[in-house]
């Protein structure tokens, strides 16, 4: 999914969300420009993310996000990578070890904008995510990268407490509900 194919998907796009919704309008802008993709265009860029679920649709892969000391679903910059699908999958391989996952979604799954706090020379800036919806084999070997604390399947009906509430996780956790 290119530049163009995410204007497209993103004027089609509906949710049940009303902040997600309201995103719609800040990505459209933000699409406007040609650096979007790159991680130093201020005040934010493009990023993509994948939300993974195993076979059973109970859990999901989640890492454990060493500068966010947070639970997270897997993602990343777009480093100007356009294809925003090859960036959320790059960042579920890089983050989890797996190299198998099924797309159970051929477009958007989720949007989200989030904050992201200021880091030695860098100033707090804006994620733009992009998420896409996977499945992939709760019994394969998962591996830690430097960029994680920890990297597991978790329990759907734990998030609540895992994520502190998050309502980004926890929106997702509720659209997964309705693929079951």
């Amino acid at each position: 999914m290119d530049r163009a194919g995410i204007v497209t998907s993103l004027k089609k796009y509906t949710s049940k969300f009303e902040e997600e919704r309201l995103y719609i309008k800040q990505f459209l802008n933000l699409l406007l420009h040609p650096a979007a993709f790159q991680r130093d265009h201020l005040p934010g860029h493009i990023t993509g993310s994948s939300w993974i679920l195993d076979r059973s649709r109970n859990f999901t892969l989640l890492t454990h996000h060493a500068t966010l000391n947070k639970w997270l679903q897997p993602g990343g910059h777009a480093d100007g990578e356009e294809n925003i699908l090859n960036v959320a999958l790059r960042e579920a391989e890089e983050e989890t070890g797996l190299k198998t996952f099924t797309l159970l979604y051929e477009d958007i799954f989720d949007l989200d904008i989030h904050i992201i706090p200021a880091r030695k020379s860098f100033p707090a800036h804006l994620h733009y995510d992009i998420r896409f919806l996977f499945e992939s084999n709760k019994e394969d070997e998962i591996i830690v990268s430097e960029e994680s604390h920890d990297v597991a399947w978790k329990p759907l009906n734990e998030l609540k407490q895992l994520t502190l509430n998050n309502p980004s996780m926890m929106r997702m956790a509720y659209k997964t509900k309705s693929i079951q």
